[in-house]
């Protein structure tokens, strides 16, 4: 590992950030990290307080800033998650709070976030003051730190949100996250702790949700992902059995039956999914409209329908995707 600059003594002269982000980019490059300059120009931004915009003209690291940078890089060279060290994400237009115990949001889910907030405007009711009127019903399940639900809370202000979430450490970061957006005037969001493959979720809003997304634990189970998925996401938020389907599925049918006729469905999905959800999306039968959304990468990434006005039968089997084992592709679940 590339040692990082010597400590500028008590009363010296700070060390240039420059200085000391080239050498942590190294460090960072060395242990495996892709994006190490990024990353240590976060890291340095975070310890100064600072935009990473305006580190150049941040004044130098002390001796204890430098101390603090020094641990930060360690850690990240070990591939703990940046976002662990720097306490948040980034999302869409939010800073969320993560750690220990809650998956961490990654950029390609704000591709689905932005579809639910477009189709939330698109609802009667959806200029209308918060609060008033009959404004969208928008669900988000698996709702892990709460990126989605709280995204189209911000967005779409006149929607009423529910999140879903099981996961108890999950839920903590959640309601962390929740309190913090409506203290800071986002319109509150709901927050529900239950398992989404519960036959019985949300038995109260049968027939009424506008606009249901979810971003379900999808990944196969034998693919292999990095250390920064392996040993710090949750399992549970990360694989979907076998063949990445196993929360998928119940959830599909339950939106089926949670949408009002009309409504629509956005699901993330694994890349290796791309014929294989709007396959069994044709194959339920309540659903139309059904299509295939690409990432800024032309990878496929999550799916889209609208609840038929009138149910037709459903049809039989399943579409399955019969590669062997791969490895991570994408960085996101």
């Amino acid at each position: 590992m590339t040692s990082l600059p010597q400590h500028p003594s008590e009363g010296s002269e700070r060390l240039r950030p420059s200085v000391a982000v080239a050498r942590a980019a190294r460090t960072l490059a060395a242990a495996g990290v892709e994006a190490s300059r990024a990353e240590a120009e976060l890291l340095a931004a975070h310890v100064l307080g600072v935009p990473r915009g305006r580190l150049a003209l941040a004044d130098g690291l002390t001796a204890g800033q430098l101390d603090r940078y020094d641990a930060l890089v360690a850690r990240r060279a070990s591939r703990e998650p940046l976002q662990h060290l720097t306490g948040s994400a980034g999302f869409r237009h939010l800073e969320l709070a993560v750690g220990p115990g809650v998956f961490v949001p990654r950029p390609e889910t704000e591709l689905l976030a932005g579809w639910g907030v477009d189709r939330a405007r698109l609802r009667p009711g959806a200029g209308e003051t918060p609060g008033v009127g009959d404004g969208p019903l928008v669900v988000d399940l698996c709702s892990g730190s709460g990126a989605i639900a709280l995204a189209v809370a911000q967005e779409a202000p006149a929607a009423r949100v529910v999140a879903v979430e099981r996961s108890p450490a999950a839920l903590a970061w959640l309601r962390r996250n929740a309190a913090d957006r409506a203290a800071a005037g986002d319109r509150p969001i709901e927050v529900v702790a239950a398992d989404v493959t519960d036959p019985e979720l949300l038995a109260g809003l049968t027939g009424r949700v506008d606009v249901l997304l979810c971003n379900p634990p999808y990944v196969p189970r034998a693919v292999l992902v990095p250390p920064e998925v392996a040993v710090h996401d949750p399992d549970e938020a990360v694989f979907g059995g076998a063949d990445g389907l196993d929360v998928i599925r119940p959830v599909l049918a339950r939106a089926a039956e949670l949408l009002r006729p009309g409504g629509v469905l956005g699901v993330e999905h694994d890349d290796t999914h791309g014929a294989v959800l709007p396959a069994l999306l044709a194959a339920d039968g309540r659903y139309e409209a059904v299509e295939e959304h690409r990432d800024l990468a032309g990878r496929p990434r999550f799916a889209t329908a609208r609840r038929r006005r009138e149910s037709a039968p459903v049809a039989p089997g399943h579409a399955e995707d019969t590669d062997g084992p791969r490895t991570w592709q994408t960085g996101s679940s």
